[in-house]
């Protein structure tokens, strides 16, 4: 195990500054300094190596937490990186993108503050890149069958490096004009840096991954044809479809989806021309929605040059300690202040949206919300709480409800659940036979981390299904655990 007395003389939570705020809003840069190695591994001594490891029920991927923990605490790196891949193809995404549901699930967060794992994770998978230990693993031999994947986000990735491994010739498709789904166009530079896709990409193309980059399955080549064309196809296309908020004034300009917006961004970011590109500078800005990426839209806006940027949630604040009825060792909903969130701005609780104001040229000018209050379980507006709050730009970043599914109903025979999803068994088969699904698609919304396992447990079902057995892992079943959202 890691240092034995390690929880009992590190009782502290250290984690890496953030760059400061004043000089971070002014690029796209991660908001992380570099970590010191003293550190790091005084904080992953204080894992306690214990005898039911809570963390691995908390990690969808059943990483060994407490293994790579030891290994990193006496400056094994290469031993770290090894037990990291065995159950991640992706380490350099989760930790510094996850929420870490591991944390929450550490034992030794019953009665301190959990271990650094995310910390530890991110910091062996840069120290592997840049020791140059991050290798390409071809296959020994092919089996001679193919394998088309749909979407490149991190489900579709891992299925298709996992059925490379396993010596199918897969082809990822993706209607971007870049690779990475999500991981390139949805998340902001100053959360994760576009290179650690790339170079990631690039042990896919030494490992014989082929990529094909704008191309729209169901436009370009529909799903039948796609079908006849592969021994297998893999739908891993991401809950794409975002939530909306018809209200009166919804069709105002200045009113549009998170999503549209964080794309143009991180387009010019990687220095492409974005005509007409959308930018908060010199704005009131309003993001309605408290997740993730309502919080990327805030850091967004901030480096565009906000005049003010307020974000709205419907329902109440989430309390600082873990709650009651959310008890260790499950994921708790807590208040967070994200870097975005440190940086400025405002945020508003019990906050319902009711009509978006427009001046006489059609543009949102301001939004007219009210005080939330519960009626029979549901979140109305309070009747006589309605005020006004400038708003020059509107950001609707209240989730996504499912897939995109016009094409693939019409030119397949799969089916969608009444809550949206690709329709699938215990095995990710959909009912057309060959076709299977993994990550947001058949699950909904969710997190990176069940992206990637999803799209390592298919891969294994896929590649039973070509071969009649499989040696791949399986890190969950579709019903396994509750889904974190």
């Amino acid at each position: 195990m890691a240092d034995p007395k390690g929880f009992l003389t590190v009782t502290e939570r250290e984690l890496p500054a953030r760059r400061p705020v004043a000089v971070r809003i002014l690029d796209f840069n991660e908001v992380y300094e570099k970590g010191d190695s003293a550190v790091l591994k005084r904080q992953a001594g204080r894992c306690m190596d214990c005898g039911v490891p809570f963390c691995h029920q908390g990690c969808p991927l059943g990483n060994l937490i407490p293994e790579w923990n030891d290994l990193t605490w006496r400056g094994d790196g290469r031993g770290a990186i090894e037990r990291l891949h065995a159950t991640n193809n992706f380490p350099e995404f989760t930790g510094r993108l996850c929420p870490a549901p591991c944390e929450s699930a550490c034992v030794l967060g019953i009665n301190q503050p959990a271990v650094t794992i995310k910390q530890v994770e991110v910091s062996i998978i840069d120290q592997a890149f840049d020791s140059g230990w991050v290798e390409a693993q071809p296959p020994e031999r092919l089996t001679g069958k193919t394998v088309a994947v749909v979407g490149s986000g991190p489900a579709g990735l891992a299925a298709a490096q996992q059925l490379t491994r396993a010596g199918h010739t897969v082809a990822v498709y993706e209607r971007d004009d870049r690779i990475g789904g999500l991981l390139r166009y949805g998340i902001p530079d100053f959360k994760m840096e576009k290179h650690h896709l790339d170079r990631r990409l690039d042990q896919m193309r030494e490992e014989g991954t082929r990529f094909r980059a704008g191309v729209s399955i169901g436009t370009d080549i529909s799903w039948s044809e796609l079908r006849r064309r592969y021994d297998a196809v893999v739908i891993a296309t991401g809950s794409t479809v975002p939530r909306d908020l018809p209200i009166p004034g919804r069709d105002l300009d200045g009113v549009q989806f998170a999503m549209d917006y964080l794309v143009e961004s991180n387009k010019v970011v990687a220095g492409d021309s974005v005509p007409e590109q959308t930018t908060a500078e010199g704005k009131h800005v309003i993001v309605i929605g408290g997740g993730d990426t309502g919080a990327d839209c805030i850091g967004t806006a901030h480096r565009q040059g906000a005049k003010s940027v307020t974000n709205l949630a419907i329902g109440k604040r989430p309390s600082d300690a873990r709650p009651e009825h959310q008890p260790w060792p499950t994921f708790p909903t807590v208040f967070e202040v994200s870097s975005a969130h440190e940086e400025g701005g405002s945020r508003e609780y019990l906050a319902s949206t009711v009509e978006f104001l427009g001046d006489e040229d059609g543009r949102v000018r301001a939004l007219r919300v009210a005080e939330t209050e519960f009626v029979d379980g549901a979140r109305v507006p309070k009747s006589g709480t309605e005020r006004e709050i400038p708003a020059d730009l509107v950001l609707i970043a209240m989730g996504f409800t499912g897939p995109e599914r016009t094409e693939l109903s019409d030119q397949s025979d799969v089916r969608f659940s009444d809550r949206g999803n690709v329709v699938r068994n215990d095995r990710f088969e959909t009912d057309e036979p060959g076709v299977f699904v993994a990550g947001d698609a058949g699950r909904g919304q969710s997190l990176i981390v069940w992206a990637i396992a999803e799209g390592r447990s298919v891969a294994a079902r896929v590649d039973e299904y070509l071969l009649g057995e499989t040696v791949l892992p399986t890190p969950v079943a579709p019903t396994d655990v509750a889904i974190h959202v």
